[in-house]
């Protein structure tokens, strides 16, 4: 069996904390090799302490005999004092080095100086306990930072708080216990329906169905139904076991029309509308990348639905306004009319007939008059004519 190695390794902004004394840390999400995902802290000064070892382990790719052979990238290193400014603009460098040392050659980003230092610690799992009086203040990097664009920041950003429904109780060691009434800090929304979320010292996955926002019932996130659709391709196959539901196979191609919070789209096959876990779907032309990272796929059962949940205990008196499958039906076979006929996805176009209809001669008009002629022709065209008619 092939040893575990990082896939992936992401910068996602970094905590301010109060205890036991005013501090930084930076907060990484790591992919490994074995679908696991984890939440990671490490305060900088760390971060570079590591960044020597490994020049030290690698002198050749480090530069120290030869600056020409260097190709671990370079970090600065840490000052004196640490404030709010420099933890912020130091980001867009710290995201760029975490994305080139999982580009170096395989015996570099897979040594076990990286494995080792970005392994789960116990302060990881459970965090110090909190200042009594201050709560941590969690700072979210843009996803499209760069590192020359050090000026865009997310500013002070206490996470999305939501509510759970109702008792959860997890299938994996990733996921995390819920009881009605809990209340969680979002970290990261999925598209396939599960989000990664932190309830007190507790961090891991929960699907999104259980929980609620505390504003109102209904998510302001949420896409408007596009029903001109777009193509995704059924990556695994799955069997309806509710009526809206669709039953599909793998390699189908389909029209997804509302991409929902939950996990559950709801997409189109001819006329016909349904949910479909989305977790079992790839856009069509990128299935490899899809193959490559298996982002979708992480376990085998999608989320469960809202309508599946016994014992929802909610804060708020009016419940979704959720879509029914009777409107999408409607409103999607009333753009298809607008729309006019086209080939069903995945399908190719029907030949055109070989038998050709004869085609309608045009009309020649009636020649014009002489007299009719002369009148709408030039002067100099009619001396001309004149002339050529006396000789």
């Amino acid at each position: 069996m092939d040893p575990t190695y990082i896939r992936h390794l992401e910068l996602l902004g970094f905590e301010r904390r109060f205890f036991p004394r005013h501090h930084y840390v930076y907060m990484f999400l790591v992919k490994w090799s074995d679908l696991s995902e984890k939440l990671v802290y490490r305060k900088y000064p760390e971060i570079h302490t590591f960044h020597k070892s490994l020049k030290e382990m690698f002198p050749i790719e480090a530069g120290d005999i030869d600056p020409k052979d260097r190709i671990i990238p370079s970090l600065p290193a840490p000052k004196w004092f640490d404030n709010q400014k420099t933890t912020e603009n130091r980001q867009g460098t710290l995201a760029e080095y975490c994305h080139s040392l999982l580009n170096l050659p395989p015996k570099i980003s897979r040594c076990q100086l990286l494995l080792d230092f970005f392994q789960v610690r116990p302060d990881d799992e459970i965090p110090p306990s909190s200042h009594p009086f201050k709560r941590n203040e969690t700072y979210l990097m843009s996803k499209d930072r760069s590192r020359n664009n050090t000026s865009e920041i997310s500013g002070p950003i206490i996470l999305e708080t939501y509510r759970a429904i109702s008792d959860y109780s997890k299938n994996s060691k990733r996921e995390v216990d819920l009881s009605a009434g809990d209340m969680l800090e979002i970290i990261e929304k999925n598209p396939n329906g599960w989000w990664f979320c932190q309830c007190e010292s507790r961090r891991g996955w929960v699907p999104a169905s259980y929980l609620e926002p505390l504003e109102g019932p209904d998510e302001a996130e949420e896409p408007e139904p596009n029903y001109e659709g777009e193509l995704y391709e059924t990556i695994k196959a799955y069997t309806a076991t509710q009526e809206d539901e669709f039953t599909l196979q793998a390699g189908e191609i389909i029209e997804v029309i509302h991409k929902l919070l939950d996990g559950w789209w709801v997409v189109r096959k001819g006329e016909e509308t349904g949910y479909y876990p989305s977790m079992f779907l790839c856009k069509t032309g990128l299935r490899k990348e899809a193959d490559t990272d298996r982002n979708m796929i992480r376990r085998e059962t999608p989320p469960p639905r809202r309508s599946t949940i016994r014992n929802v205990k909610s804060i708020h008196a009016k419940g979704r306004n959720r879509i029914t499958q009777d409107a999408y039906r409607r409103n999607s076979r009333r753009y298809l009319q607008q729309r006019g006929p086209r080939s069903s996805p995945g399908r190719a176009a029907p030949k055109a007939s070989c038998v050709q209809k004869p085609k309608k001669m045009p009309i020649v008009p009636p020649r014009p008059s002489t007299e009719l002629i002369l009148e709408r022709c030039t002067a100099d065209t009619r001396k001309k004519v004149v002339i050529h008619s006396t000789t």
